[in-house]
């Protein structure tokens, strides 16, 4: 199984991510964690993205198109992946398209989780992050054993600017106008399947099994 899985900020795409890749046991690729593994690692990519993150700058669509091109390239992407947060315009999906046809596969489906603007501002002002290891947590549906440290690595929680309630409701309506085309591009590919992202995770994740299981 191969998918993408498209949603604003809070949505839920990360955790239905992490559950499809331990049910289908399929790797999951993340962008952030492509992104965080390179600079931390000290590849030439990674250098590259250092130098736009250091200027809180955002990294550019080429550079985080090859590293998501050498993680497919590194798996066997025939046999399935998930695809989390990427692409997000056009010009992604069509480099995606192109990268999967050198490697002689397709897309099968983009699960694209819509949330209302309640649900995203409700989970993404009570999420904290590590600041080491980049793991989240929620104040209230997903807290860390120890208030402020991460059950991961022991790391320092922090809250992100961009999660803090005066740039959530901008961050959505970015989102929004940037994903519209794109919504687009994969509906007239009849590849889309639309999941309600105010459900809670085990709901959401019921759905999409209820889906996969007509597939077969």
């Amino acid at each position: 199984m191969r998918i993408i899985l498209l949603g604003s900020p809070g949505a839920g795409k990360g955790t239905q991510a992490v559950l499809l890749s331990k049910k289908f046991n399929i790797p999951h690729i993340s962008t952030g964690d492509l992104l965080r593994q390179a600079v931390r690692n000290e590849t030439s990519l990674g250098k590259e993205a250092k130098s736009y993150i250091d200027r809180g700058v955002l990294v550019p669509d080429n550079l985080v198109t090859l590293l998501v091109e050498n993680k497919l390239e590194a798996i066997d992407a025939g046999k399935g992946f998930i695809l989390d947060g990427f692409p997000r315009n056009i010009q992604q999906a069509i480099a995606v398209d192109a990268i999967l046809k050198k490697l002689s596969t397709v897309i099968d489906w983009v699960i694209y989780l819509k949330a209302s603007e309640e649900t995203i501002i409700q989970r993404l002002s009570g999420r904290r992050v590590c600041k080491d290891c980049g793991v989240n947590f929620h104040i209230k549906n997903l807290p860390p054993k120890n208030e402020g440290i991460c059950d991961n690595c022991g790391g320092r929680l922090i809250q992100r600017d961009d999660d803090k309630l005066s740039t959530i409701k901008n961050r959505i309506k970015t989102y929004e106008q940037q994903t519209k085309d794109l919504v687009e591009y994969y509906q007239k590919k009849e590849k889309l399947k639309e999941v309600s992202g105010d459900l809670s995770a085990e709901d959401a994740l019921t759905q999409l099994e209820k889906f996969f299981s007509c597939l077969k």
